[in-house]
């Protein structure tokens, strides 16, 4: 595919792309199916529908989520099956009216030129076509003759109205602009303004833009309830910390999401050891209107714990060259490691903040990382816990 190519790098994935996504190397623990893969399909298997008419109540909507190959078979057969239908009401009519064998030089037939089943197949196909080569047409005889030809063109017309807005819908379908929306391959936490903040990076590869594009976060956790009752898939939105301050997102160059791991987060009580034990998803989902169709389009990734680094941030990917920006989407997944606490963000609220620990333990934030020697940031209280 496109990485395999060389024009795509292979540190960030494309949405609906889940063969080209180069996944991360850890070491894999067995847990449970995720709910949304990388591509962004839901992990869902809907088993035992026993009302499997309510899909014929919308037959439009049925056909449009077939496949292309079923598609294209009922669109043909659809087709052929009209003509051959109307060819043998065609056929019926010459036979009653008796144009297969005309008695006479003065016998005006119902239609002309029929005298077999396959010219009254190619009647058949000549009137729903409307294309006229002028061998055959029908005369005022026969009443009967005349009510079939307006009833097929009217079947024809929506036979063509529904299949030809299927196959549009399905060439403009809004999930087709979701493949150049890509995020990032891990989500990262670390600290951003004195704060822990669990952190990821969307782009758009296309010069097209997507308006009034939102982001939105979800924590798919295995909880239970005071009663007693354990729902495997609860859903947990999380609020984010948006990088232009408004409800949308102004995606030119590609954005960091942030969302600030306070006491109302899912993520309040994770510190970096649970990290690795704890079974949890975030899910994300990017919607938009696409600038060039007006359709709304929606593209989906999701992280687990395996996918979230602690203690590291997003290199930049955004410079200036020759008086304009240029964005380098070969560093568009690279993460540097930085100082971070290993302990929850509430342990880090009791202890009094990042800032607090900053002068109590002297740790400097603000440092130059070097990849070849990892050194130990954790405060006392941390170690502590």
């Amino acid at each position: 595919m496109l990485s395999r190519k060389g024009l795509i790098p292979e540190d960030y994935l494309l949405t609906r792309l889940a063969e080209d996504v180069l996944q991360p190397k850890f070491k894999a623990k067995s847990r449970k199916a995720r709910f949304v893969t990388k591509n962004g399909t839901c992990n869902v298997a809907h088993t035992n529908i026993r009302e499997q008419g309510r899909f014929l109540q919308d037959v439009f909507t049925t056909l449009v989520d077939l496949k292309w190959l079923h598609t294209l078979i009922i669109f043909t057969m659809s087709f052929l099956c009209s003509w051959l239908l109307f060819g043998m009401i065609w056929w019926l009519v010459a036979f009653a009216h008796g144009d297969l064998h005309p008695p006479g030089d003065g016998f005006v037939p119902c239609v002309t030129d029929i005298h077999s089943f396959s010219s009254a197949f190619l009647f058949s196909i000549e009137v729903q076509v409307t294309i006229g080569f002028g061998g055959r047409m029908i005369t005022e005889e026969c009443v009967s003759a005349i009510v079939i030809l307006i009833v097929q063109n009217i079947v024809g017309l929506i036979i063509n109205a529904i299949m030809l807005g299927c196959i549009f819908m399905k060439t403009a379908q809004a999930n087709r602009r979701a493949e150049t929306l890509i995020f990032s391959k891990h989500a990262v936490i670390s600290v951003r303004n004195n704060k822990l903040c669990f952190m990821i990076r969307i782009g758009d590869l296309r010069k097209s833009m997507i308006i009034s594009a939102t982001v939105r976060m979800q924590v798919v956790r295995k909880t239970t309830t005071e009663e007693g009752e354990v729902v495997p898939l609860d859903q947990i939105d999380i609020h984010m910390d948006n990088p232009v301050g408004t409800n949308g997102v102004f995606l030119v160059s590609p954005l960091i999401i942030c969302h600030v791991i306070d006491k109302d987060s899912p993520l309040y009580q994770l510190s970096a050891s649970d990290l690795q034990h704890e079974d949890i998803e975030v899910i994300v989902v990017l919607e938009g209107v696409v600038e060039t169709t007006g359709i709304t389009t929606q593209a989906r990734t999701s992280y687990v714990s395996e996918e979230i680094l602690w203690g590291q941030r997003f290199v930049p990917t955004v410079s200036v060259e020759d008086g304009m920006y240029a964005v380098d989407y070969s560093k568009f997944g690279n993460t540097v490691k930085v100082p971070t606490p290993c302990c929850s963000a509430k342990k880090l609220d009791q202890a009094g903040g990042i800032a607090r620990l900053k002068l109590d333990v002297g740790v400097t934030w603000r440092t130059s990382v070097r990849r070849r020697k990892h050194v130990n940031t954790c405060c006392p209280t941390c170690l502590a816990t």
